[in-house]
């Protein structure tokens, strides 16, 4: 299967990604872009939080229903975007036309791919290991890593998302580093026009 934009990791990055792409639906520059979602990881840091101090969540959300719900508004609101279960990324290998990427059941190519899976040094993707470095923000002794980036940029059309792009284990602002991520992917799209895509109220 061939993807515009193939993300890695169904977490708090990849997850609000896929959501803003899958949001461009109606634009010009993005109504027939195939966007994929490989959600890679069984587990999850979010599996055991417990949320108390998010705008917008109530006190109380646990982690573990946002995975669920994140999932079922991805599918609901935009059935376009290829959620791909059940699958681990394996290697990721540069084409001329993208990337290559293989799983342990299938493979696909895409022209963009999204690392959004978690900093820890369990991280067995092949084809990654050159960016692998100790994490910026993290304590020494977890031992946690980040793929080197500038601004989640790894190189041409190879992002990073969320705390492996450098960013602290906090879930808003790994929220925030997929939607940074997913704009800068619909201004490529956009011929380099500053994007950003909201939802209003129509009066």
């Amino acid at each position: 299967m061939n993807f515009d934009a193939l993300i890695i990791g169904a977490g708090a990055a990849g997850m609000s990604c896929a959501l803003i792409l899958g949001s461009a639906k109606d634009k010009p520059f993005a109504k027939d872009k195939k966007i994929g979602l490989i959600a890679h990881q069984k587990s999850s840091h979010l599996q055991t939080a417990l949320f108390n101090n998010v705008l917008g969540l109530a006190p109380g959300t646990l982690g573990k229903d946002i995975l669920e719900s994140g999932k079922h508004q991805l599918e609901k609101l935009y059935p376009h975007v290829d959620q791909i279960e059940k699958e681990k990324v394996k290697s990721l290998t540069k084409i001329t036309e993208g990337f290559l990427v293989e799983t342990n059941k299938n493979s696909y190519t895409s022209k963009i791919v999204v690392i959004a899976v978690g900093y820890t040094n369990l991280l067995t993707i092949k084809g990654l290991e050159k960016y692998i470095a100790p994490h910026p923000r993290a304590a020494i002794e977890k031992d946690r890593i980040w793929l080197k980036n500038n601004d989640h940029l790894i190189e041409d059309n190879l992002y990073v998302a969320g705390t492996l792009a450098g960013w602290r284990s906090q879930f808003a602002i790994a929220c925030g580093s997929g939607a940074q991520v997913a704009t800068d992917i619909l201004t490529l799209w956009n011929g380099g026009k500053h994007t950003k895509v909201h939802d209003k109220v129509t009066v």
